[in-house]
């Protein structure tokens, strides 16, 4: 019996690695989610990964106006200490979503010296969740770290609540 179950098991999770669940015709997520900001390579992801992670029903992306063309390394590297992996993900344009009906659009970009995206596309709530942009610290590598570990904590804390007070309410 046990052989059975690992088998199954195995089968299970080679089958869930072939699916893009989110592009697969067969999902019909509860709700659409998309977190934006600028260059789409740190917080944005982390944003998109915790809240995708508190509930795949989801359909959760993340996309930049001036999208970087990477995912940060450190920001792969804090959110691997989270047990997420950011490593497949890829900074896209916001162009892509525009034609796409979303239920939320969250800009997480942080201070003044930031100009915060606009998203023109149809959405029904728009949120504004602001963070610092850890790829702008400088310093020795310690500091940079410890930096990027706040901001994801922050991130975190931030979506939790936004999960806990809009999401849930409206979910079975």
């Amino acid at each position: 019996m046990e052989m059975v179950a690992t088998i199954a098991m195995a089968i299970v999770v080679s089958v869930k690695e072939k699916i893009d669940v989110n592009k697969s015709t067969y999902f019909n997520p509860i709700m659409k989610i998309l977190i934006l900001c600028t260059g789409n390579s740190c917080r944005s992801q982390m944003a998109q990964t915790f809240l995708q992670s508190f509930d795949t029903r989801l359909e959760v992306a993340s996309a930049g106006t001036e999208p970087s063309g990477y995912v940060h390394p450190k920001a792969i590297e804090v959110m691997q200490e989270e047990r997420i992996d950011l490593s497949q993900n890829k900074s896209e344009s916001v162009d892509q979503y525009l034609d796409e009906a979303w239920d939320y659009v969250i800009t997480v970009c942080g201070g003044a010296k930031e100009t915060c995206p606009a998203f023109m596309g149809t959405v029904q709530h728009r949120l504004h969740i602001g963070f610092d942009d850890p790829a702008e610290v400088e310093g020795n590598e310690d500091h940079i770290m410890s930096e990027f570990r706040r901001v994801r904590d922050e991130i975190k804390t931030a979506f939790i609540q936004f999960f806990d007070e809009q999401v849930k309410p409206h979910i079975v």
